[in-house]
């Protein structure tokens, strides 16, 4: 057996406790979820999962030819009825709900 050493680090206790219960759902300890980074880690030679910057910025330009567009969409709809409003208010929170 190769030799153990001890890791220590400190975390955030809310996010230390919500990652637990996420791997005991999965049937784990954090101590084996941690081995299996590293293992991992090893096997790519890196993080193991993608770790880039969002490329969501847009300029002030881009973002006013967004809102135009969503304006003219908006424009050519066909007015709905409160009725028809509510139905489908009602309709998104029971499938919101059947997925939870």
């Amino acid at each position: 057996m190769a030799e153990q050493v001890l890791n220590q680090f400190r975390s955030d206790k809310a996010l230390r406790e919500e990652c637990a219960a996420i791997y005991e759902a999965m049937g784990m300890d954090l101590n084996t979820a941690f081995r299996m980074f590293m293992e991992r880690t090893r096997m790519v030679r890196g993080l193991p999962f993608p770790a880039v910057l969002p490329s969501d910025k847009m300029t002030r330009t881009e973002a006013k030819a967004v809102i135009d567009r969503m304006r003219q969409e908006a424009a050519d709809m066909p007015e709905m009825t409160l009725d028809e409003i509510n139905a489908e208010i009602s309709a998104a929170r029971t499938e919101g709900k059947a997925k939870k």
